[in-house]
């Protein structure tokens, strides 16, 4: 930042701004200190864990009035910092949206590294306007932050809803590094929850491969009828029992699995109706007050 300073690119009354997801240990105490040695940093403390996608959110929306651009970064220093000065060099260019986006990922493991290609694979297959290796690094400017605000969202998945935007973008590409410090708070479940956010946030099509799979069920039903019909007439045995048991479980899963994609989408609708708020703010360090509750 002082490099960018100095070259004139950015302000000198840039900040660097840390988000605490509502942590329990001794987190909060060393930003603090930090926030008070030095007026370049400043802080947002969520009251609990509201989870990745919703302290980024929180940051966003906290800092959105103060600044020209934002620049979005995870705490593990994986992302290239390096690649900040070509995203505002993007900026400055005229893109209000920046997306910092892997060249390889080869410093992850076989299975993630699948499965990863894997997701943004299937969202792009079910019509979602996904940006490929692209995680939360990313700039955005004010008037990109003040559009994301409308967006409502009580299961957030920003990296999807950042391309509906719809502003003048471009793509700065990077190696990402391995981690410096610490263990990943990111486990698979937590992962996969975030998938199947993505999904059912910018897709209708589960939906709709339901419907598909009730019209295939329908005309296989129709057809085994025929054949019953035919058998029974030609004096042959319509129905083994192992048949019959195999057929009833498949029926079976198949419904309890309709009912289950089903069910994800009515209860979304459900947690989006109350229209609680996302995450509060506990406390701030080095930003106005004004800016601790989420009340866009």
């Amino acid at each position: 930042m002082k490099t960018l300073s100095a070259a004139k690119k950015i302000s000198h009354d840039g900040r660097v701004v840390f988000v605490d997801d509502g942590s329990s240990d001794g987190t909060w105490g060393i930003i603090e200190e930090l926030c008070m040695r030095d007026s370049i940093f400043a802080a947002v403390k969520l009251s609990r864990n509201r989870g990745h996608q919703h302290a980024l959110m929180a940051g966003l929306m906290a800092v959105r009035h103060e600044a020209d651009f934002v620049i979005t970064i995870d705490a593990d220093l994986q992302d290239d910092i390096s690649s900040i000065d070509l995203m505002v060099e993007e900026y400055i260019g005229g893109c209000d949206i920046v997306y910092g986006v892997r060249k390889t990922r080869e410093t992850d493991g076989f299975f993630k590294r699948v499965t990863a290609e894997g997701y943004y694979k299937l969202l792009r297959s079910y019509g979602c306007d996904i940006v490929f290796n692209h995680a939360d690094f990313r700039l955005m400017s004010s008037r990109a932050l003040n559009a994301l605000s409308e967006y409502r969202e009580q299961r957030l998945f920003v990296r999807g809803l950042v391309p509906l935007l719809g502003y003048k973008s471009s793509i700065v590409r990077y190696k990402r590094d391995t981690r410096k410090a610490g263990v990943s708070k990111y486990p698979l479940k937590r992962m996969l929850s975030l998938a199947f956010d993505g999904l059912t946030a910018l897709s209708l099509r589960p939906l709709r491969m339901v419907t598909a799979l009730g019209v295939v069920m329908l005309l296989l039903s129709a057809v085994f009828f025929v054949y019953m019909i035919v058998t029974a007439i030609m004096g042959q045995s319509v129905l083994d029992w192992k048949l019959v048991i195999f057929s009833v479980w498949a029926v079976g899963g198949i419904i309890t699995l309709c009912l289950g994609i089903v069910g994800e989408y009515v209860g979304r609708t459900f947690i989006e109706a109350k229209g609680r708020p996302r995450y509060s703010i506990e406390k701030t360090a080095g930003l106005k007050e004004k800016q601790s509750m989420d009340i866009e």
